[in-house]
């Protein structure tokens, strides 16, 4: 049964998500999106289904009315509230891009509602080439040229092989990336830049695993390397893929299943 739904945060609220037969809490914390999460919940549960058997699942937005500085640090407080809120603790959580950057901090203060942790495609700090992309795609919403921005968007998170075989879909695709809400993307594509967990990461006390693709043109493949190498934790690269290696890789959410149920 898929339901959505809503989570105090003090004066406002976040939407959720929420399908699954299991009785173990596995939140998703989803990257920067163009998209709010109401609305999506059969899509996330035919994309998750994986896990329905197992766990219970919750994927929860940011939430509604955000300040124009909101960082990546207090983005994963809202959702440590969201989850005390939802009675949710001693979950397996999974964070991917910017969401990865959320879920850090989260096991970094927050460690008693984290017991296993999957880093996807995300970064621990920034760097030249996820400045140049933020720097690049506010300008753009800035500029109301959201046809560049698709564009920009789809050929930074595709694999050239990706593209190469859906490129002639683009231009439908593009038309639909338009951000429901162009100041809460600025504003969310901003806090991207404020992650900095690099010197904090040896107090993630939880199994962790890193997954990245190496040809990832938004955050880079090295982003992940170091994350790992930080934690001492295990690491998969995608070989060939990018940045949307967890929609491209057949296997990216069966192999997070086998690292969470590996008990």
């Amino acid at each position: 049964m898929v339901r959505e739904a809503s989570v105090p945060i003090g004066d406002t609220a976040a939407d959720y998500v929420s399908f699954g037969r299991g009785t173990k809490p596995l939140v998703l914390i989803p990257g920067l999106n163009l998209r709010n999460v109401k609305g999506s919940g059969y899509a996330l549960a035919w994309m998750y289904r994986v896990f329905a058997r197992d766990f219970k699942v919750y994927c929860i937005d940011r939430k509604r009315q955000i300040l124009k500085d909101y960082t990546v640090e207090a983005i994963a407080e809202d959702y440590a509230a969201a989850m005390q809120a939802l009675g949710i603790h001693d979950s397996y959580v999974v964070g991917v891009s910017q969401g990865g950057m959320i879920a850090q901090y989260l096991a970094i203060n927050h460690p008693e509602l984290v017991r296993k942790l999957v880093l996807a495609v995300t970064s621990a700090r920034s760097n030249e080439t996820i400045t140049s992309c933020i720097n690049t795609w506010v300008s753009l919403v800035e500029q109301g040229d959201y046809r560049a921005l698709g564009r920009d968007i789809l050929e930074k998170m595709y694999s050239d092989r990706y593209v190469r075989r859906y490129g002639w879909l683009f231009p439908l695709l593009v038309a639909m990336q338009k951000p429901e809400n162009p100041e809460r993307f600025i504003t969310l594509a901003k806090s991207c830049l404020t992650c900095d967990t690099y010197t904090q990461l040896h107090r993630i006390k939880c199994p962790v695993l890193v997954i990245g693709g190496n040809r990832d043109r938004l955050m880079t493949g090295e982003a992940s390397r170091e994350i790992a190498e930080q934690l001492g934790c295990s690491i998969y690269m995608y070989e060939g893929l990018g940045h949307a290696a967890y929609a491209e890789a057949r296997d990216f959410n069966r192999r997070i299943y086998e690292f969470f149920t590996a008990d």
